[in-house]
This record gives structure tokens, C-alpha cells and sequence, in this order.
């Protein structure tokens, strides 16, 4: 198991993520515990991309509950539909929002969130958890991120 990672200097973030992903993906092979992989996936995106906040939040019952993450102090609990965490667990998609106050019921948790990528892990149809990742800045996500932090959550759907 690899005790730290090798991040690229480019400040292109496709290719962060290009070297990102292989690294995560040793990481978490041969982890069966899905907490210590998600740990250890939150911390690894915020090491990497420098995000405000990179977290997990998991289903239980009517609530995504808080789970791994890196940043400031979150929210601990949100509501089936509610906020862009909430709305992407109801959807079963990705939710890509270039600026949070513009979005209908969101939550902040945190007042220098200015945007947000949400993506759900599904198994047998059914979201089990998703990932949140906040940036300090407008309009910070885009399609690279959809698609880096999509294959990261395909590697989390292997392990539910």
C-alpha cells in the first residue's frame, strides 16, 4: 500500500488527474473496508486538487449522513432531495453547480463554498452514497471533473 502519492507539479488538472487515479486505484485494490477507502480517497482529491472541502456522505434510512472527508466542519445530516447532495441522491445523477447561491434550497455548510460537483455510487440501482467536493471559486467544475471523479466513484462502486 502506498503511504503517500506522487502528485504531478502540472497545473493542468487533467493531467493531476491522470496521475491521481492509478495511484487511488493501488490504493484502495486491496482495501476491503469502504470507510478507510473512502478516508483515504477524500484526503488523497484534497492533497491533489486543492479543493475547499472533498467529503463523503452516505445513505442511511431518509438521510445522507456525514461520512470521510477533508476540509472545514460540514454538515452532518441532509434531507432525501434537499441541497445539491440531497438532489443528486434523488436524481441518481451528477450535479454540476457553477455557482452554489444560485441553486434552488442549497445548503451551505460553508460560506467560501462559491461551487460544487455532486456524484452518487449506485449499487443494484440504489445510490449508497455520494461524493461532494466544493471549490472556493465560480465555475470551478467541468467535464474533465465529471469524468476523473466519475472513474474514482466507479472504483468506490466495485467495493459496495
Amino acid at each position: 500500500m502506498a503511504e503517500e502519492l506522487f502528485i504531478s507539479s502540472s497545473t493542468d488538472k487533467k493531467e493531476k488527474y491522470q496521475t491521481l487515479i492509478p495511484q487511488v486505484e493501488a490504493l484502495v485494490s486491496e482495501e476491503a473496508d469502504l470507510i478507510a477507502n473512502l478516508a483515504n480517497m477524500a484526503a488523497a482529491l484534497k492533497q491533489t486538487m486543492g479543493f475547499l472541502w472533498v467529503g463523503f456522505y452516505l445513505v442511511k434510512g431518509n438521510q445522507l449522513v456525514l461520512g470521510p472527508f477533508q476540509g472545514p466542519i460540514a454538515c452532518t445530516r441532509i434531507a432525501f432531495g434537499k441541497g445539491v447532495c440531497g438532489t443528486a441522491w434523488k436524481e441518481k445523477r451528477t450535479l454540476i453547480v457553477p455557482n452554489v447561491d444560485e441553486f434552488p434550497g442549497h445548503i451551505a455548510c460553508s460560506s467560501a463554498s462559491k461551487s460544487e460537483i455532486v456524484l452518487p455510487a449506485l449499487k443494484n440501482g440504489e445510490v449508497k452514497l455520494v461524493l461532494d467536493v466544493d471549490s472556493d471559486n465560480l465555475n470551478d467544475f467541468d467535464a474533465v471533473d465529471e469524468s476523473a471523479l466519475g472513474e474514482l466513484m466507479r472504483l468506490i462502486e466495485r467495493k459496495l
